[in-house]
């Protein structure tokens, strides 16, 4: 299922946004739809649930795959984390 348009984030609302993927990254194609709001509950409480799990000082965001619609989580280490990769 290709998506064309950014889908709202289905945590807070806010629509995601394009974002280019490392050239080493494994997701198929180069684009994601990435939620970057701050105040979004998935990532709130994804740094609490990634200590109480792994013990590691990290959070993600919700992300969807538009070559397939795949949705999950986007791995980051900080509020600024991939924010320079945003293209719309």
């Amino acid at each position: 299922m290709k998506i064309t348009e950014p889908p709202a984030c289905p945590h807070c609302g806010d629509m995601t946004k394009k974002m280019e993927m490392p050239m080493e990254a494994a997701y198929d194609g180069s684009i994601l739809y990435v939620c970057f709001n701050d105040d979004c509950p998935y990532f709130i409480k994804g740094w609490q649930w990634m200590w109480d799990n792994y013990r590691v000082k990290t959070s993600y965001r919700h992300r969807v795959n538009p070559v397939n619609g795949t949705t999950g989580p986007l791995p980051v280490w900080s509020k600024d984390a991939m924010k320079d990769r945003i293209l719309s």
